[in-house]
């Protein structure tokens, strides 16, 4: 538990002339040395990171070779790292790919749902209601099952033990540095184990992912087909328009990004080796994507000008019932004075890491 001290304001919610709400929270920003960029808040503070770690768990499918035995597009891939709106273009891939594996959903552990969206939701009420491709997390539940099916280690993927479970938790380890199976586990809401890890422990992690960083060069092929995979398609990612999709498409697909539950988010630019963390205290992400624009701001991965625009196309706006606005959001926090260690890192990139990995 926290006591709160680990959080500086990073955003306030304004309604009027007054301010209604603040957000505080933790911003880490890493290259794959593991060294501090820049940091707002504690960068060791232990949280789940819960969906921003589907990159990891999609490199299982890649590296396995289960993809190309099943023939996955990047389509499925980027599916496979989703947290996705139910949109019908998405729920169609989840059903052609268990069409491939030959199965029913029924074979996901996930629950039913319904889609996010409300006109979606009318459909799938007039077509029978709840189902498990609906849920958000279909994708990544369709990854490990073919993981497994591919290793033929059986179908109960969402069994810790399970050899579809270790080979992700293998991965990760790899680009953390440390033993993820000896990290603390929760249950996520789709019914699959979730770790919990310090906030730089993953943003260096990202940073190494986005360079492949791996003595295995199948794994280190399997990083850049996932994120190339999340790069060219990322309104599978997330729903057609979302936040998500916006910074990607604004920053050329040089960011990749993932959301996770409970105000986190994850962003990885590998043309720079960093990885950003982002976690909002008080689990709300209606500010966490305009965070993460400021961010790109000050570590230059875009221009000031087009990062301070891209936080209102990031956010959604403060409106009444008539679609009137009649607030905003306003991203508070400053850019950090570099300390010894972070002055170590500027340079790091001129040594043509980039190559070294891919």
């Amino acid at each position: 538990m926290t006591d709160g001290t680990d959080f500086v304001e990073l955003a306030r919610i304004w309604r009027g002339p007054l301010v209604e709400s603040v957000h505080r929270g933790t911003v880490v920003v890493a290259n794959f040395e593991g060294r501090l960029v820049g940091s707002w808040g504690d960068a060791g503070l232990m949280t789940f990171p819960r969906s921003s770690l589907k990159p990891f768990q999609a490199m299982a499918l890649v590296e396995s070779g289960a993809a190309d035995a099943y023939g996955l597009s990047d389509e499925h891939i980027a599916m496979a790292c989703a947290s996705h709106d139910a949109q019908p273009f998405q729920t169609g891939l989840v059903g052609d790919w268990l069409g491939r594996l030959g199965l029913t959903e029924d074979a996901l552990v996930c629950g039913p749902a319904l889609p996010r969206r409300e006109a979606d939701q009318a459909t799938a009420f007039a077509e029978g209601g709840p189902r498990r491709i609906f849920h958000n997390c279909s994708g990544k539940h369709c990854g490990f099952l073919t993981v497994a099916k591919h290793l033929g280690a059986g179908l109960n993927y969402g069994d810790a033990a399970h050899p579809a479970q270790k080979l992700y938790l293998d991965i990760l380890s790899d680009y953390m540095g440390r033993d993820a199976a000896a990290l603390p586990t929760g249950r996520d809401g789709c019914g699959l184990p979730a770790l919990a890890m310090p906030m730089r422990s993953l943003a260096t992690a990202a940073a190494r992912l986005g360079l492949g960083y791996s003595g295995n060069a199948t794994r280190r092929a399997a990083a850049k087909r996932v994120l190339g995979a999340m790069a060219a398609f990322p309104d599978h990612v997330s729903g057609l328009d979302n936040a998500t999709s916006r910074i990607v498409r604004a920053t050329g697909g040089r960011v990749v990004v993932k959301g996770g539950a409970e105000g986190f988010v994850l962003a990885i630019v590998p043309e720079r080796g960093l990885g950003i963390c982002i976690k909002i205290a008080d689990g709300s992400s209606r500010a966490k994507y305009g965070v993460l624009a400021r961010v790109l701001g000050h570590f230059d991965v875009m221009p000031t000008a087009e990062a301070e625009a891209l936080i209102d196309a990031a956010v959604d706006p403060i409106t009444d019932s008539t679609g009137a606005l009649v607030g905003g959001t306003e991203i508070v926090f400053e850019k950090p004075v570099p300390t010894t260690e972070t002055k170590a890192t500027l340079g790091f990139w001129l040594g043509g890491v980039k190559e070294a990995f891919f």
